[in-house]
């Protein structure tokens, strides 16, 4: 089965493809993870990609779109695989159906995590990171045992810079304006299914299993 996970920065889509590749034993592809393993294991388009990072330029669509023919061509993902953060504009979405064509395959179905503005806001804005092992905190319902100190090495834990409001209300008008038309792109092709997104993560789960089960027997 092979899924592409959307929602604005904050809905939770990495979480719950990672609980989605651990039920269904497919892999989990996110972009970052992607640029990672190509640039250590320096595969061809890994080694394409550094050249423009090492500039400080950004990597290219043409880039990133051979970097995940590259990934999901790996045997792992024989059997399907759970893409995270990637297509992120029509462009890449075309190249990733071209992509599938000539492989004679296609995406099963495009999970959309639907979470308002105010409850990405909340989320982010309430997180906090270890300066030094990178734990990842919650102001609201997993604060740190001792208020701005780590529980597992005891150093400080911060806001990042990422997850100050303003910084957060920025990402979602790019969100907006570049991976909303997606939703469009792919409820057109009968292939978007919509999470409700502001639940708790195992009731969201809940939800994207029933969905996928029914995907898996049609």
């Amino acid at each position: 089965m092979r899924i592409i996970m959307m929602g604005p920065p904050g809905a939770g889509k990495g979480s719950q493809a990672k609980i989605i590749a651990k039920e269904y034993s497919i892999p989990h592809i996110s972009t970052g993870d992607m640029f990672r393993s190509a640039l250590k294991n320096e595969t061809p388009m890994g080694l394409k990609a550094k050249e423009y990072m090492d500039k400080g330029e950004l990597v290219p669509d043409s880039v990133v779109n051979g970097l995940v023919e590259e990934r999901i061509s790996q045997q792992d993902c024989e059997d399907g695989y759970v893409l995270d953060g990637y297509p992120r504009t029509i462009n890449q979405a075309e190249a990733l159906s071209g992509i599938l064509d000539k492989k004679g395959q296609e995406i099963d179905v495009v999970l959309s995590i639907d979470t308002s503005d105010e409850t990405v806001i909340r989320r982010l804005t309430g997180r906090r990171t270890c300066v030094n092992c990178g734990a990842i905190y919650h102001v609201d319902n997993n604060p740190p045992k001792e208020q701005g100190v780590c529980d597992l090495c005891q150093h400080e834990v911060v806001q990042r810079e990422d997850d100050k409001e303003e910084t957060v209300r920025n990402r979602l008008e790019v969100y907006k304006k570049q991976t909303e038309p997606l939703i469009d792109f792919y409820d057109k092709r009968e292939l978007l299914v919509e999470v409700d997104g502001e639940q708790e993560l195992s009731d969201v789960f809940d939800d994207i299993k029933e969905i996928l089960e029914a995907n898996i027997s049609c």
